[in-house]
């Protein structure tokens, strides 16, 4: 390539950085007006179009791009904007050919490797993203967000002295970094002897950012829970909640309709088309979360022949794509009205498609233990008739206190339900009243398991599952405790150690505070 080329593919990848899209495109365009196979131009030109927002229209040019010469950088972007899109396949697809240009000797920069780390987490293939991220944090020492992403991925894979040693690192060079901070406490119970509470009480009183403040208040809500301090743990997170539920433009009435939608809509949905429905047998794990959910998952993957797929979004994804509703959130009352009347065995089969892309072993049986597909039992029942279904119960004040006490993803409007307690009391409540109507309208296709029996009866109460699973008994499924598989969701320190008592009950340390939910739930008839 002549060098005056050379010259305009560096001035675009610098103006692309500074944030320059028009120079970047127009120095990028020129290149390809001389040289229409440059792969490199195509890549800027495929990132400046994603910057702005045109994503379909940059996921065009970067295949052009890896098409004409595939490099660690393209594919690493081509898989990000396929997650974008939501389609996993694709993205896993892409990574493996990034992982092929790595192989061949080709180059690749620290942002890079990060990003393919991302997209690895993003998938749930936590143990493909170790390597990603720390060549990360090698090629770049100071970027604090690529050490945070190595320390959160030790986490999930139970390297837990290390992901300690790595999130003290990043407060070293960054003591106000709120995620750090939130990371670290929840890595292990904390002690009297061994706590961070002092530093996160002086970290909390120098934070202004909104979300750094919920994240704090978390971590010290949860650190003076664990060293006894109860009343004050409880203040902190109440004060957490209600600050960030005030930036929110929810109100419960939006889930109400969304749960009224589904019990209108079920008639429609259970006379629905069911053609060439898939054969395989998944477990759905379900429920509200925080309830054991990923502790019954662990118990059932721990089986020979099943292996888990994680937190899925694949069957709400599936529902989405097939009532060709182009609305923002994945679930509300249009898009439950519009897959009414669609092929149910067509969405299994989508649904399959994009579940096989988060399996780690292909062909094998897999759980899925997305809490929130207890809005599409139905669904799942009829899209996949071999499908078992266990749905979780915890003592109901309890739920709520645990849904209150776990910081979710901010950035998912499924969770805007748990920063009241008021709020959580009234979903639960619809959580209830339509588990009821589940079975009442499928008998004998769910399982529900109360998470105290777990607890207290283990060995029954897994044969009891394995049995609805159709699965033989095994000696492993009762040392769930030794699964070596990633764990990312709030359990995941839990579920490494054996069953504890220790979670039974907890809502008694906040009686008082809790009256508010108590009152709602036995006002609907919830036995307490």
């Amino acid at each position: 390539m002549p060098h005056f080329l050379l010259s305009n593919l560096k001035q675009a990848r610098s103006a692309l950085e500074q944030g320059n899209l028009p120079k970047a495109h127009s120095l990028a365009m020129a290149v390809v007006a001389q040289d229409a196979r440059s792969a490199a131009a195509y890549f800027l030109l495929g990132v400046c179009e994603i910057t702005r927002g045109n994503i379909r229209a940059g996921k065009d040019l970067l295949e052009t791009s890896v098409g004409f010469e595939p490099s660690v950088e393209g594919c690493a972007q081509l898989a990000r904007v396929f997650l974008l899109l939501r389609r996993d396949a694709d993205a896993l697809t892409a990574l493996q050919e990034a992982e092929s240009c790595l192989n061949a000797g080709k180059k690749s920069d620290a942002i890079t490797r990060d990003t393919i780390g991302c997209a690895y987490s993003r998938l749930g293939m936590h143990t493909a993203s170790l390597a990603h991220f720390e060549a990360a944090t090698r090629g770049a020492p100071s970027n604090t967000a690529f050490l945070y992403n190595w320390a959160v991925a030790l986490s999930f894979v139970g390297r837990i002295d290390e992901a300690d040693k790595a999130f003290e690192a990043l407060i070293a060079r960054a003591p106000d970094n709120a995620r750090a901070h939130h990371g670290l406490s929840g890595l292990r119970r904390q002690t009297a002897e061994r706590n961070h509470v002092p530093r996160l009480r002086a970290t909390l009183a120098r934070a202004e950012d909104p979300e750094a403040r919920l994240l704090l208040g978390y971590a010290l809500s949860k650190e003076l829970e664990e060293i006894g301090q109860a009343k004050e743990s409880f203040q902190f997170l109440f004060d957490a909640n209600k600050a960030h539920k005030k930036q929110l433009a929810y109100s419960i009435e939006q889930d109400e309709q969304i749960f009224d939608a589904i019990e209108q809509n079920w008639p429609l949905y259970a006379q629905a088309p069911v053609n060439n429905a898939p054969v395989e047998a998944p477990v759905f794990i379900i429920g509200m979360p925080r309830t054991g959910t990923t502790l019954v998952d662990r118990i059932i993957s721990s089986h020979p022949d099943m292996v888990s797929a994680g937190e899925l979004q694949a069957f709400p994804i599936a529902v989405k794509a097939a009532s060709g509703v182009r609305t923002r959130l994945v679930l509300d009352v249009e898009t439950i009205a519009k897959a009414a009347d669609k092929n149910l065995g067509m969405i299994g089969r989508d649904y399959i498609a994009r579940a096989r892309s988060h399996l780690p072993a292909q062909g094998m049986r897999f759980s899925d233990k997305f809490p929130g597909n207890f809005m599409y039992a139905g669904l799942i029942a009829r899209a996949l008739p071999s499908a078992r279904i266990i749905c979780l119960r915890r003592h109901p004040m309890d739920t709520v206190l645990s849904n209150f006490k776990n910081l979710f993803a901010t950035t998912s409007r499924y969770y805007d339900y748990s920063y009241s307690i008021e709020d959580i009391a009234r979903y639960y409540v619809r959580f209830d009243r339509l588990m009821r109507f589940w079975q009442k309208e499928m008998p004998c296709r769910i399982l529900e398991v109360q998470y105290e029996n777990i607890v207290l009866d283990q060995e029954n109460i897994t044969r009891n599952m394995l049995e609805h699973c159709g699965l033989s008994w095994n000696d492993a499924c009762l040392s769930f405790h030794k699964n070596s598989a990633a764990v990312s969701t709030p359990s995941a320190a839990q579920v490494r150690r054996p069953l504890y008592r220790d979670a039974l009950e907890r809502w008694k340390q906040h009686e008082e505070a809790l009256m508010p939910a108590r009152r709602i739930l036995e006002q609907a008839g919830i036995a307490l």
